[in-house]
């Protein structure tokens, strides 16, 4: 495969192309062929519009694949989703096909390969990330499941099923850590019978104060136990955001990061910034809940505004820290983006939004952000030409495909186009007669014809 390696620094897609795909007839479950493949799919696709097949198979069941495959012939669904793919690499519907397939053939790492390449293109989808999860544990890659499960729990830090794939994840690296082999039971490979129940418990979702506080406790002793350890300073900070301790979750973070391996650690570094964010988003909801109770208070007045202040500073400054240290990750480019947006920093947001748009995980995103920008600007025909590629771009008429057709009409209205713009809000409205104000626009629209 180094011949293709070479082909495809050199631009010779083509032949990388029909190398990867003889390869993988013979041998399926051949990662870095895969790779290697995607990687030139997706060099030859860049450019090119929304392809046929993405637009038309998106509406595949999105549920979580069972290694074992069923019914379905998975090699035949290899071939499908292998054949679709060729077309259209960033079709997440043949990627589906692509994991389950795989799990029918008994691949589990191509499993892992397909649905991370779906999380690629929809950061968040929630059920896709969960059996990611679910894929990593079951490719042995525990460490990665831990990330997976954090990433949806920093979003939902209540979402039972990414806490039990945590609990899942954590006594699997610990299993793995140890080199227990799969011969002898779980209980034998332990100490006592103690040590047993804690960590099948762990397994489960938590939901009580009282297995939380415990969890916490003997992730405090591990850590004395091994204290450069990092996965046993993340369980005790874990264990005090759950008990709604935010302070003391952000001090175990840091301590963690003083380790000489935490130093590097660029997911600790962000755990770190997003703990820091919400304690200084507590402190304004305090601030939110003390003046709904006595409005007139001038002082509480004050007290609200100083602290919407300090959170939109701190998120600027956190921002901008992490863009300037991590300048490739374009899912960071685009949340300063935002956040610049927000502030009328229009340029410097553009800016942003430009470079966060080669990331495929927040391409429309960026795209609709640029069109807001330049709507803001009053260049309504650049605002258009980047929120109809957004809108092209998505398959799925969900609220995100509204909220961009929705601009685009805003923006045709605000040219002096108004048929333009109803064409647009008809399309909403055939759909969803309940979105927005798309009613009332369209009722507008005919009573005045």
């Amino acid at each position: 495969m180094e011949n293709a390696r070479i082909a495809l620094e050199r631009g010779n897609l083509e032949y990388v192309l029909e190398v990867t795909s003889q390869v993988l007839k013979m041998q399926p479950g051949a990662l870095p062929v895969r790779r290697l493949q995607r990687v030139a799919q997706l060099r030859q696709y860049r450019g090119k519009s929304g392809g046929f097949f993405g637009r038309t198979m998106s509406g595949l069941s999105a549920a979580p694949f069972l290694f074992g495959g069923g019914k379905k012939d998975p090699a035949k669904q290899l071939e499908t989703a292998e054949g679709l793919l060729a077309k259209d690499p960033t079709n997440v519907a043949a990627l589906k096909i692509l994991a389950e397939a795989a799990g029918g053939l008994g691949l589990p790492e191509t499993v892992a390969f397909a649905l991370e390449a779906v999380r690629e293109i929809e950061p968040e989808n929630r059920t896709n990330l969960l059996a990611l999860g679910e894929a990593l544990l079951a490719a042995n890659k525990p460490a990665d499941a831990l990330k997976v499960a954090d990433e949806i729990l920093k979003g939902k830090p209540t979402d039972a099923d990414a806490q039990n794939l945590m609990r899942k994840a954590s006594v699997a690296q610990t299993v793995t850590t140890h080199n227990w082999d799969n011969k002898a039971s779980f209980r034998d490979k332990l100490r006592n019978e103690a040590q047993a129940i804690s960590l099948e418990q762990a397994a489960k979702v938590v939901t009580g104060d009282g297995m939380t506080q415990r969890l916490l406790d003997e992730a405090l002793a591990q850590v004395a136990k091994e204290p450069n350890n990092l996965n046993h300073y993340r369980s005790v900070s874990q264990a005090y955001k759950q008990m709604g301790n935010l302070e003391q979750a952000l001090i175990w973070v840091r301590k963690a990061r003083e380790q000489p391996v935490g130093k590097t650690d660029a997911a600790l570094e962000k755990q770190e910034s997003d703990l820091a964010t919400l304690i200084v988003e507590k402190r304004m909801t305090e601030a939110e809940t003390a003046l709904a109770a006595n409005p007139a208070d001038t002082a509480a007045q004050a007290k609200l505004a100083a602290a919407q202040k300090e959170l939109a500073e701190f998120k600027m400054s956190e921002s901008k820290r992490y863009v300037e240290r991590y300048p490739n990750d374009y899912p960071a480019r685009y949340a300063l983006g935002v956040l610049l947006l927000q502030q009328g920093q229009t340029d410097p947001a553009i800016g942003q939004f430009q470079q966060s748009q080669k990331g495929p995980q927040v391409r429309v995103p960026s795209l609709v952000g640029l069109g807001r920008c330049f709507k803001a600007k009053k260049l309504y025909d650049l605002a258009v030409a980047q929120l109809n590629t957004a809108k092209n771009d998505l398959a799925t008429m969900d609220d995100t495909k509204k909220d961009v057709i929705y601009e685009l009409g805003l923006c045709y209205e605000l040219m002096g186009k108004p048929d333009l713009a109803i064409e647009e809000f008809k399309v909403i409205y055939s759909e969803d007669i309940g979105f927005r104000d798309v009613a009332d626009k369209i009722n507008a629209f005919y009573a005045k014809s």
